[in-house]
């Protein structure tokens, strides 16, 4: 199936939402997020920064969880109603039965029975991120509250066209560094350091 581009959407944009854009769209279909949920996004980088953009469209109340405050004014112009330092254990207990949803989107070990207690009843924490390590939780609080966990890969072509269109609307469009072709040892250097802010393109 081919996809075709809106006109609104630059090359440069739709590179990063075949990618990181649609694997945190896809999540928003599947599991029927409501434009009256509170929804969460753990870790606000070339996935994450995509997430609050299309939550807060979506008609949600957004909570950036973040460790680096620093991006708190950047945070809310992307479409963060709230940010939240996920460092602060006083300031996560505040967060408890806030959520119907949450998404994770880094691949790194967290506290996850933090976030567990964060969801609301029948709240669900999803990961899209690929960690590497078991994720550990304790069945009694998900029994209890109905909460759920999941994860979920990339969308389907419908789902992606969806997307572009949504993204066409409403103006979303990935934070990019572009690089020319020639300097892509730079783009790899900029990437190993976890540098960019938020996507590296290439232009050829």
């Amino acid at each position: 199936m081919g996809l075709k581009l809106p006109e609104s959407l630059s090359s440069v944009s739709a590179g990063p939402l075949f990618c990181g854009g649609i694997t945190v769209f896809n999540p928003i279909i599947q599991f029927g997020v409501s434009p009256t949920h509170r929804v969460g996004v753990i870790g606000i980088g070339g996935l994450g920064h995509l997430a609050v953009q299309f939550l807060n469209k979506w008609g949600c109340e957004v909570t950036a969880f973040t460790s680096s405050l620093d991006k708190t004014e950047e945070l809310k112009k992307l479409g963060a109603h709230r940010v939240v330092n996920s460092r602060d254990a006083e300031v996560m207990k505040s967060e408890a039965n806030r959520f119907d949803f949450i998404m994770s989107t880094v691949a790194v070990p967290l506290d996850w029975m933090g976030y567990v207690a964060a969801l609301a009843p029948k709240g669900r924490l999803h990961t899209v991120g690929a960690i590497s390590e078991p994720v550990t939780l304790a069945a009694f609080p998900l029994i209890m509250g109905q909460r759920s966990f999941s994860g979920s890969p990339l969308g389907s072509p419908a789902t992606t066209a969806r997307m572009l269109d949504f993204c066409a609307r409403h103006e979303i469009a990935p934070l990019v560094e572009e690089f020319a072709l020639s300097d892509v040892n730079a783009a790899m250097e900029r990437l190993e350091h976890g540098s960019p802010r938020y996507r590296v393109v290439l232009r050829a």
